[in-house]
């Protein structure tokens, strides 16, 4: 039996934008169960609180879609007793650990050069169709374990906003939960006390300028217009979002009402 978590969020001091994904509502009227999946950054700057309250939760697997990259700059996640974890590597929206050290020390000029006149947008939502083309395989691999045996889960990258994002995003898809509500779940990541920390370098007198930050926020922000670039691609790609889940995810209607059977009231 799976813990039906408190309704409100809990407050983790070393752990971003967690939250339960459960009561979104299907087009055929059901809704995403409580305590089956969940959503986070990333967990290595979790405290001892935030791993005995992750604890209660009776996760069976923790999908990390972070890569080598992210895991030496912040860390591994902490260990859970009892609990997989499976590292999954995805696309890094903002394109490898040469951009962000630009990002985080680079100068003004620099970061103009990378990010002005909707560079940092446009490099996102390119990310973002990237991830739904050339992802299939990792997504097909999360929604076949969790149609068989891995839930609880909770699926983080380093933000859990873009790769953490698109793959909850497509897990709900999955199991038919309507495109607004997926949208509605996922710019909940804009939320001031759940958004990624910018740790810039202090050096420059430009760290944390208006100007720096407003360079920034394309990377930074969930914006509607990147969540509706990868579901538009995938409707370009494979002619429908259920073909994507068919052919592209290999879902055979059996697997996914297993997957309902697991996530859904």
């Amino acid at each position: 039996m799976t813990q039906q978590v408190p309704s409100t969020e809990p407050e983790l001091a070393g752990v971003r934008n967690f939250r339960d994904v459960g009561g979104l509502p299907t087009a055929d009227g059901r809704r995403v169960r409580f305590g089956v999946l969940f959503r986070s950054g990333h967990l290595a700057h979790a405290t001892a609180e935030d791993a005995a309250f992750l604890a209660t939760l009776g996760i069976h697997t923790i999908f990390d879609f972070r890569n080598a990259a992210d895991q030496r700059l912040e860390g591994p996640d902490v260990t859970l007793p009892g609990t997989r974890n499976v590292n999954l590597p995805l696309s890094d929206p903002a394109d490898g650990a040469e951009f962000w050290r630009m990002v985080r020390d680079g100068d003004l000029d620099q970061l103009r050069g990378i990010l002005a006149d909707g560079k940092g947008a446009d490099r996102m939502i390119a990310s973002y169709r990237s991830i739904i083309t050339d992802r299939t395989a990792e997504h097909s691999r999360v929604v076949h374990a969790l149609a068989e045996d891995s839930v609880p889960a909770l699926m983080h990258c380093s933000a859990g906003k873009d790769r953490a994002g698109l793959s909850v995003a497509v897990t709900l898809l999955a199991v038919g939960v309507e495109r607004e509500a997926l949208l509605d779940d996922y710019l909940k990541s804009n939320a001031t006390h759940r958004r990624y920390q910018v740790r810039r370098s202090g050096t420059a007198r430009s760290a944390y300028s208006p100007e720096v930050m407003e360079l920034l926020s394309p990377l930074f922000d969930a914006r509607a217009e990147y969540l509706a670039a990868a579901l538009d691609t995938a409707e370009e790609t494979w002619g429908s979002l259920d073909a994507y889940l068919e052919r592209g995810l290999r879902l055979t209607p059996a697997t996914r009402e297993r997957l309902r059977e697991r996530l859904l009231d």
